[in-house]
């Protein structure tokens, strides 16, 4: 999972093809959780590209995307945000693969 750095990274990289931004932060315990099983997510869904954004760094962001609760994600295809999936609730592996497989067909 590639780690953005800047808004700039952000606005370019969600421009191609499909990406999931997993917004997230080193202080969020459900975020560790999900932590150990996201490799394994990202091999099954290898038609789309991840990125990690910390909250912290981009609260500006998250503010202006309604990301209110973390871990989140949200998924662009060639720069629309094409899904979502917000909420504080702990999420597992299998919400995650179910939530990403209802937008990858």
């Amino acid at each position: 999972m590639k780690e953005l750095q800047s808004l700039e990274m952000y606005h370019e990289e969600i421009k191609k093809g499909i990406s999931v931004v997993m917004f997230s932060a080193d202080w969020c315990p459900d975020c560790r959780v999900i932590e150990p099983f996201l490799p394994e997510v990202e091999a099954k869904f290898a038609n789309m590209t991840f990125f990690y954004a910390n909250r912290d760094e981009f609260i500006d962001l998250c503010a202006q995307l309604d990301v209110f609760g973390i871990p989140s994600f949200l998924v662009y295809r060639d720069g629309e945000e094409i899904a979502r999936f917000v909420s504080k609730d702990r999420k597992t592996q299998e919400e995650i693969e179910q939530f990403l497989s209802s937008v990858s067909e």
